[in-house]
């Protein structure tokens, strides 16, 4: 199975500015206040909308992953992705081998009443350690995520996520990371990663038959 690819043409400037557009709809979905006519109005002039834009039933061609680099995949990204309008998206930096990273949760990603879901919760932990591990050298499948909630993330408040290696054995990588609502520790995360290697990645995808045994990602 593969994937879209996300080369330099794809992410241009009109498509970005969409995707803000995109993100600013979902969240007026889930927020605004509208009429059944005025709600009835605009899902057909989206409708007409997104036709236009799918007047070519071809989409982009696809990928197989061991093609594609982690940079193709970043705008895609549910965390930092520009180009996913059901990211937040979070921005980040890379020094000192800590990756931090930071951004609101919107409407989009509630949970309980005014704070984030726990899923989204450890979906960004699981992106951001994925992230850090990259920038330092040490790419891997994710094997495990514990979590601890610590008190409840809340939205429309601008969030940070460090993310750094605790340390590497073999091809086990050992990632940490924290999530802050201000000076509030709300989450943190261990979370260990395998480097599998491009021919386990192949099978683990699904793009070569496997071995009799099942594909796991520990050694």
């Amino acid at each position: 199975m593969a994937g879209y690819p996300d080369a330099a043409a794809f992410l241009t400037p009109a498509r970005l500015d969409l995707t803000d557009v995109a993100r600013d709809l979902v969240d007026a979905i889930l927020t605004a206040p509208s009429t059944e006519d005025d709600l009835a109005a605009t899902a057909e002039d989206l409708r007409a909308l997104v036709a236009r834009l799918r007047h070519d039933a071809a989409r982009a061609p696809i990928v197989r992953p061991l093609e594609r680099s982690h940079g193709d995949y970043l705008p895609r990204s549910p965390l930092v992705g520009k180009l996913n309008a059901v990211a937040p998206p979070f921005e980040y930096t890379f020094a000192d081998g800590t990756l931090r990273s930071h951004g609101v949760f919107t409407a989009a990603h509630e949970g309980p009443p005014g704070y984030v879901h726990g899923g989204w919760v450890a979906l960004a932990f699981d992106e951001a350690l994925g992230i850090a591990n990259v920038a330092s050298g040490n790419p891997g499948m994710t094997a495990r995520l514990m979590l601890r909630y610590r008190k409840p993330t809340p939205l429309n408040v601008e969030i940070t996520l460090d993310a750094w290696i605790d340390k590497v054995e073999g091809r086990r990588i050992h990632t940490m990371g924290r999530m802050l609502a201000g000076d509030t520790v709300t989450a943190e995360a261990e979370g260990l990663f395998v480097n599998i290697g491009a021919e386990r990645t192949l099978e683990y995808f699904g793009e070569r038959p496997t071995t009799p045994e099942p594909t796991d990602p520990l050694p």
